[in-house]
């Protein structure tokens, strides 16, 4: 008991370098992934093959693959130096926000297409009608969608430590590596885990009843 109450200081920490990279992930995710789904929707042909090759080949590559090609192959090139928690940040930026791009599309493209009709027909242009009518109908529905994402981007944090950055997951392995006591260090990183998904998750479902999302 002595073990785990000393190592919860150092595992709350994790947890908040956890939570950041998460939080700065889904964030810069989410304009990645809206820029590459407007590519995907375009009419412009480059652009479209662009979205649509980006989305497949990031969401077609493992998120490890991506932190090794970002921290080690990236930081050979003499223009580039990143330490791991910036490498990790974006190898999770932009593993998400493939997935991001597709929640954005099919938003989106959920929105009856009479209504679009509509808009334009009163007057309002191409960008008005995606501002005013499409974009606002089309958040309400994506949002359990994208609490749903935000929880296994921070299940994909915990690769994080494979590059050192101290996030949850490596804070326990440092534990671990001066105590040996796996047994019991384990356990406690897989509560911290499964009490942030479950508050997202909490989230989610008030989301869906709050905004009677259908």
């Amino acid at each position: 008991m002595e073990l785990i109450v000393d190592s919860i200081p150092y595992l709350i920490e994790g947890v908040k370098l956890t939570l950041y990279i998460t939080v700065a992930s889904l964030i810069l995710g989410f304009f990645v992934g809206l820029l590459f789904a407007i590519f995907r929707m375009s009419d412009v042909k480059i652009l479209k093959w662009i979205g649509l090759s980006y989305i497949n080949v990031i969401r077609g590559t493992p998120l490890l693959i991506l932190l090794f090609f970002i921290y080690l192959g990236l930081n050979t090139l003499s223009w580039v130096s990143l330490n791991p928690l910036y490498a990790g940040i974006a190898a999770v930026t932009t593993y998400s926000s493939a997935y991001i791009a597709e929640i954005i599309r099919g938003g989106i493209e959920s929105i009856d297409q009479g209504q679009i009709e509509a808009a334009r027909s009163v007057g309002l242009n191409k960008s008005q009608t995606m501002i005013h009518v499409v974009l606002p109908q089309a958040l309400r529905r994506m949002l359990p969608t994208f609490v749903n994402q935000s929880i296994i981007t921070l299940k994909d944090t915990s690769l994080c430590s494979v590059i050192g950055v101290t996030e949850l997951t490596q804070q326990g392995e440092i534990i671990i590596a001066r105590t040996f006591e796996s047994f019991k260090i384990w356990p406690i990183i897989g509560l911290f885990y499964f009490l942030m998904v479950y508050i997202l998750t909490k989230i989610s479902v008030f989301i869906e009843r709050r905004f009677k999302v259908t």
